[in-house]
C-alpha cells in the first residue's frame, strides 16, 4: 500500500520542509510555507536505452516568421517549431497585447493558434481584438484555468502554436495548493512542455513578475524553457523594450522596440530618435552610441551634479550599472581632483532604456563634469570603456557607432584609438580621459 506523508514548501523560493516554518531560512520571506501531499507508492521503472549521437535522426525544421520583425529579431530570426518561449513582464506592459498580436498574424499564414486565457473572459478577449483591430481571424481562444482540460483541447486540436496567458493562473486539482504557488506553476509548465516538445507545438508562457522584476514562481522554470524574454519599460513612456535574457535558437543580445499605441505595439524603426530627448546644448546632457545586439543606438545620459548638505552624500542612477557609474566617479575624483564626495550625484539615461555595456563609461564621465563645472558640450557622439587608470579601451563595432552618429547629422564623434574610419563627421581618438578632457575644455 502506498503511503502518503506531507511535505511544506516555501511558496517563494521552492525551499522543502518538514514541517510548518514561520520564516524560510533560505529566502527570508514569512509566512509563504503551504503543505503539500507526496505519494511514497512503489513504482515499477523501465530502464531506458542512451543512442549514440549518429543514431539519432535530426529533426531540424525551418523556422517561420511571427509577422512581426521585431519579434522575430529578439528571437534570432523567427519562431522554431516545438520551442518553449517564456514572456514576462510589469502589468500592463503589453505582454498579452503582443502575444495576440503575433497569434493574428500566424493564423492569417495558415497556422492553427489556440490562445488560452486564465485571467479574462472571451467577451474580454474580443473587446481586446477589436480595439487591435483584429474582426475576423482563424484564432481559437479559450478561456480555462485546469490544466488536464487544456491538455485534452490540444490532443484533440493539434494547434501549432499555443499561447498560456498566464502560467500562474493554471492549476491542477490533483495537486493540494492554490493556483500560483510553486507546485502548482512546476507540475503546470512540465505538462504543458512535454505536449509541447513530443507535437512539435511551439508554446508560449505569459509570466508575471515579482516586485524584483523577475518572474514569479520557481526559478526552475526559466530553466525549463527555451527562451525567456523580458518587457523593459515604464508606463508613462511610449515605448517598449523586448530583451532576451535566455535563447537556445539564437543570440541573447538582441533587443526589439515597439511603441504603445491604440492598436497595440507597433514596430519601431529608428529607436535612436526615441531616446534623444532635445536637440539643445544644456549642462550635464551627453550623447552616447551603444550596442544592442547587431543595432547601434543613440542615447542621451542626464547627469545632475549639486552641493550636498547630507553626511552622506546620494549617489542615484536609472538605467546605467550602478557599479561602473561609481567608479567613474571614483577615476575623476583621484585623477583630476573633482571634490565629487561632496556633492549629490544623478545620472540616467532619457527615455527609460537601460544602458549595461562599458562603452558608456566616457558619456557618463562627460556628463558628470558638465554639469559640475555648468558648461554644456557641443553636440557630439561620444563612446569609449574606461579602466582605473584613466585610459581609453576599445570597443566593439567602432565604424557602426560612427555610421549611426553620421546619420543623425552629428558633426564630430570622440572615441578610443580605433584606425582610420570613412566617414563625414569629425572623428577624434583619444587615448585617456585626461586628453579628451583638455580637449572639451578647450
Amino acid at each position: 500500500m502506498s503511503k502518503a506523508r506531507s511535505i511544506w514548501r516555501c511558496q517563494a523560493c521552492g525551499y522543502q520542509a518538514f514541517g510548518w516554518m514561520g520564516r524560510c531560512p533560505q529566502c527570508g520571506e514569512w509566512d509563504t510555507f503551504t503543505e503539500e501531499k507526496k505519494n511514497e507508492a512503489k513504482r515499477v521503472v523501465e530502464i531506458p536505452t542512451p543512442l549514440p549521437l549518429e543514431r539519432i535522426p535530426s529533426l531540424e525544421k525551418p523556422r517561420f516568421s511571427s509577422g512581426i520583425l521585431e519579434f522575430d529579431r529578439v528571437l534570432g530570426g523567427g519562431i522554431v517549431p516545438g520551442a518553449v518561449i517564456l514572456v514576462g513582464g510589469e502589468p500592463g506592459i503589453g505582454k498579452s497585447t503582443l502575444l495576440l498580436q503575433v497569434a493574428h498574424h500566424l493564423s492569417q499564414s495558415k497556422k492553427k493558434i489556440l490562445y488560452i486565457s486564465g485571467e479574462e473572459s472571451p467577451e474580454q478577449v474580443v473587446m481586446r481584438a477589436k480595439r487591435l483591430g483584429i474582426e475576423k481571424s482563424n484564432l481559437s481562444i479559450l478561456c480555462e484555468t485546469e490544466v488536464e482540460k487544456i491538455l485534452s483541447v490540444c490532443e484533440e486540436m493539434n494547434p501549432d502554436v499555443l499561447i498560456v496567458d498566464s502560467i500562474q493562473t493554471l492549476f491542477s486539482p490533483e495537486i493540494p495548493s492554490s493556483p500560483g504557488s510553486v507546485a502548482q506553476v512546476r507540475s503546470s509548465s512540465s505538462r504543458l512542455i512535454n505536449l509541447a516538445k513530443s507535437k512539435s507545438m511551439s508554446l508560449f508562457i505569459v509570466g508575471h513578475v515579482t516586485k524584483e522584476g523577475v518572474i514569479a514562481g520557481p526559478k526552475i522554470l526559466e530553466h525549463m524553457v527555451d527562451t525567456v524574454l523580458y518587457f523593459e519599460g515604464e508606463s508613462e513612456y511610449f515605448h517598449r523594450i523586448l530583451r532576451a535574457v535566455k535563447n537556445r535558437f539564437g543570440p541573447t543580445d538582441e533587443v526589439g522596440v515597439f511603441e504603445m499605441a491604440d492598436r497595440g505595439l507597433i514596430e519601431v524603426k529608428e529607436p535612436s530618435h526615441y531616446f534623444l530627448s532635445s536637440e539643445e546644448e544644456r549642462a550635464g546632457f551627453c550623447i552616447i552610441a551603444v550596442m544592442e545586439g547587431t543595432r547601434t543606438f543613440l542615447v542621451e545620459i542626464q547627469s545632475l551634479v549639486s552641493r550636498s548638505y547630507l553626511p552622506s552624500p546620494r549617489r542615484l542612477a536609472v538605467g546605467l550599472d550602478y557599479n561602473r557609474f561609481l567608479m567613474i566617479s571614483a577615476v575623476l575624483e583621484k585623477l583630476f581632483s573633482i571634490p565629487l564626495y561632496e556633492c549629490d550625484i544623478y545620472v540616467s539615461t532619457a527615455g527609460g532604456i537601460k544602458v549595461t555595456e562599458p562603452a558608456a563609461d566616457l558619456g557618463i564621465a562627460l556628463s558628470l563634469l558638465s554639469s559640475y563645472y555648468e558648461k554644456p558640450l557641443s553636440k557630439g557622439v561620444v563612446f569609449g570603456e574606461i579602466d582605473l587608470t584613466g585610459r581609453l579601451r576599445r570597443v566593439r563595432n567602432t565604424e557602426q557607432r560612427v555610421k549611426e552618429a553620421e546619420k543623425f547629422g552629428f558633426k564630430w564623434v570622440i572615441s578610443p584609438p580605433c584606425g582610420k574610419i570613412k566617414t563625414s563627421v569629425n572623428l577624434r581618438q583619444f587615448s585617456s580621459l585626461g586628453e579628451v578632457l583638455e580637449e572639451v575644455r578647450g
